[in-house]
């Protein structure tokens, strides 16, 4: 362990009898305490000194996994005496009737943020850890988008050797998408090292209006009955091109990625590897990894050459989204409280809808989302950032400020295309995949109506990640036994449980957010799908 991460200190303190205080568990900002009152004030002085030296992790590039949780950023409960004699009594009767009868359920596991990371599995290092080839595989990521970006990340804090592909030439060869709003993985993203995100916006309010712009539904934790409470939790708004920057300055070496490389084959090998094919400048290299990971997106080469397209082929859902960001400058001298960089809203009649969150520190996104067929979709994508501007502004004639947005977007930052999905990936089509397997939009792409498929791709990459730095150390023979058998099956069974209710809310919001329900008075967030 590097210098810099010894000054955390331990959240055990000894008395002066020379005894250990009972244990105290930092949950995020709430503190669960077990002690007796005579240290329970010192130990949550000590919790808080914790917690202050932890969230100054900004100060620093480089992190090892805390050794106290092994990475996870929790801990398990010890179960009961009395559980655990239970499940053994009713083993012991369901084995004598020779597995006739209900099946067994093992006792769930209560967990608890690790205190000595305070619950992001990292520590403050002086360098990051050399790769380990002898414990763990050698890991071709492919694709350099948010998920294999956090992939790559993720095996950096662990020493697992990791080389990433990208078939673009460069990191700004083409736009990646605009701006995505962290739910679930704004937790998530500090197992990956990030503690502050510089560039992200918070929002506490989201209002739904009518085209004349009525309120017809608002929630968050800024409404007009709690506006002068403090929230306790807020969304997090980011660029996504910034967000992948954060991430992709942890990866110090050059060599870590690679820039240029289509994949166009891959083949598993008599020794459980997988030799992969690139075209590089018009020729064909061929590289060899112990793991494949498709992070490639929703057209997916990996899952295609894996499982085919035909298998479960993409579901064009019947809408266009037209996306722009407009800067604050282009909107001076138009008022609204709805430009405060705080709000969220979206203005619906039924059939279309345009939805408008905060961008960045003097900017607006805006999505444009309305039915049309997949071919129409395609002609009006072809004509140009023009022709999708001119439809949008010629639609859209509803209540300030949304007008003026459309108006003073310049074509350069609008872009549109057709929405789509696939059914729910399968773990039975994995399981010949050998050491092959998909995260993100490759494995369960959804419609951008939940705001869920860059939190899924960054859960899916730290899930990951911990799970084969996991594995591979209790399991050391892993080239014996198999990847899929010791790593994947596990992390696949874990993924697409967590990640099917995303895809299939996401596929209802699209007919919702269309539809007359919408319209209803008070109809806020109910069902989670506005």
């Amino acid at each position: 362990m590097g210098n810099k991460e010894a000054y955390i200190p331990g959240m055990i303190q000894k008395l002066g009898d020379g005894k250990k205080a009972p244990q105290i568990f930092c949950l995020e900002q709430a503190v669960v305490l077990k002690s007796t009152p005579q240290v329970k004030t010192e130990n949550l002085r000590q919790s808080r000194r914790c917690q202050n030296q932890f969230l100054n992790h900004e100060r620093y590039t480089y992190f090892n996994i805390c050794p106290k949780c092994s990475g996870r950023g929790k801990k398990n409960y010890k179960l009961r005496k009395k559980s655990r004699l239970r499940f053994q009594i009713a083993l012991d009767e369901f084995e004598k009737a020779r597995g006739e009868g209900r099946a067994l359920v093992r006792p769930k596991v209560t967990q608890y943020l690790c205190n000595h990371c305070s619950g992001s599995g990292l520590l403050p290092a002086s360098c990051s850890p050399l790769p380990n080839s002898e414990i763990y595989p050698h890991i071709a990521i492919i694709g350099a988008g948010i998920g294999g970006v956090a992939l790559a990340v993720a095996c950096l804090h662990r020493g697992i050797p990791f080389t990433l592909y990208e078939r673009d030439k460069s990191f700004n060869a083409r736009a990646q998408g605009y701006g995505l709003t962290l739910q679930q993985a704004s937790n998530a993203v500090k197992g990956l090292g990030l503690f502050s995100l510089q560039d992200g916006c918070h929002s506490t309010r989201h209002v739904v209006h009518t085209t004349e712009g009525k309120e017809i539904s608002e929630w968050g934790l800024r409404t007009h009955l709690n506006s002068n409470k403090t929230p306790k939790r807020k969304n997090v708004h980011i660029p996504r091109q910034a967000l992948r920057l954060a991430l992709m300055e942890q990866l110090g070496a050059p060599s870590d990625v690679q820039w240029g490389h289509r994949l166009v084959g891959l083949k598993q090998c008599e020794d459980k590897g997988v030799e992969l094919s690139f075209q590089v400048n018009k020729e064909i290299k061929r590289v060899k990894a112990d793991l494949v990971v498709g992070a490639d997106g929703i057209r997916s080469i990996v899952r295609s050459l894996l499982i085919g397209e035909d298998v479960t082929p993409l579901r064009c859902l019947g809408y266009v989204v037209i996306l722009g960001i407009c800067s604050l400058q282009a909107l001076e001298g138009v008022e609204s409280s709805l430009l405060d960089l705080t709000t969220v809203f979206q203005t619906v009649n039924g059939h279309e809808r345009i939805y408008v969150m905060p961008y960045s520190s003097d900017a607006v996104m805006w999505q444009l989302s309305l039915p049309m067929s997949e071919e129409e979709a395609k002609a009006l994508s072809a004509r140009g950032a023009e022709a999708l501007k001119e439809e949008a502004c010629r639609r859209i004639k509803w209540h300030t400020p949304i007008p003026q947005i459309l108006s003073a977007t310049l074509p350069a930052q609008i872009s549109g295309y057709p929405i789509y999905d696939r059914e729910l990936l399968k773990a039975e089509l994995l399981e010949k995949a050998g050491p092959v397997t998909l995260i993100g939009d490759a494995a369960h792409p959804m419609s951008p109506f939940k705001g869920q498929g860059a939190n899924q791709a960054l859960l899916d990459a730290l899930a990951l990640a911990r799970q084969i730095s996991i594995a591979c150390r209790a399991l050391p023979k892993w080239r014996e036994t198999g990847l899929r058998e010791s790593v994947l099956t596990e992390f696949e069974e874990e993924m697409l449980a967590r990640s099917a209710s995303k895809v299939q809310d996401s596929a209802k919001a699209v007919e919702l957010l269309h539809s007359e329900k919408v319209l209803r008075e008070g109809y806020g967030p109910k069902g989670r799908f506005l």
